[in-house]
């Protein structure tokens, strides 16, 4: 593995240093002591709208909206890995980060088989898991291997800096920095000998027909 492995990774808070950031840092500590490179995109603030299903990213390969979604398009075709992360609003997530999910992984036309993906969040007491279920189909349509720890990857607090107690939580997030670095170790090796998987020509149905 000739060049560095780098994770790309989402704070899908609305803020900067509240206690979702306190998992991703966890999550950086691990990287950098592994020797994988890191970069933290803070996106809870921005003003991202949905997919308006115009059709622009088939001819183009990009959205037509201009937003820092396009921007991320080329750091995330870089990564070899994607942690999205964010809070827990109504047993779901931040709706900034859903949208800007929706459309990245709409309009990038590369190929993202067995790049690695995790989903983090971060809640005071419950709908974490529902959260975490719904961020993880985001890397199931896409041939992304989703990465496990030694518990569901999510971080408990309600006031900032709560979830520098929560010693369990941040465990779980240690050791999902250190199982993705391992998995996307042994992707790369296994792409030098092995290549991607061959893959079939699409079929697209639907319930009419």
């Amino acid at each position: 593995m000739a060049e560095k492995l780098k994770v790309l990774m989402l704070n899908g808070s609305p803020h900067a240093k509240g206690n979702t950031s306190i998992a991703l840092r966890e999550l950086q500590k691990v990287f950098e002591e592994k020797g994988v490179e890191t970069e933290i995109v803070h996106i809870g603030k921005e003003v991202i709208r949905g997919c308006i299903a115009c059709g622009y990213c088939y001819k183009h390969g990009k959205c037509m909206i201009s937003d820092i979604v396009n921007e991320l398009a080329p750091k995330f075709e870089a990564a070899d890995g994607l942690i999205v992360a964010s809070p827990v609003y109504y047993a779901s997530a931040n709706a900034t980060l859903i949208a800007c999910l929706d459309r990245l992984f709409f309009s990038t036309p590369f190929d993202k088989t067995m790049k690695v993906g995790a989903s983090v969040v971060c809640c005071r007491r419950s709908g974490s898991t529902a959260t975490f279920d719904e961020l993880n189909k985001y890397f199931t349509i896409a041939n992304m291997p989703v990465v496990s720890s030694q518990y569901w990857n999510n971080i408990h607090g309600l006031e900032p800096g709560d979830a520098e107690q929560d010693e369990e939580g941040k465990q779980t997030m240690r050791t999902l920095a250190r199982n993705m670095t391992f998995l996307m170790q042994s992707i790369a090796l296994g792409k030098e000998k092995y290549g991607l998987p061959e893959k079939e020509e699409w079929i697209g149905t639907h319930f009419v027909r």
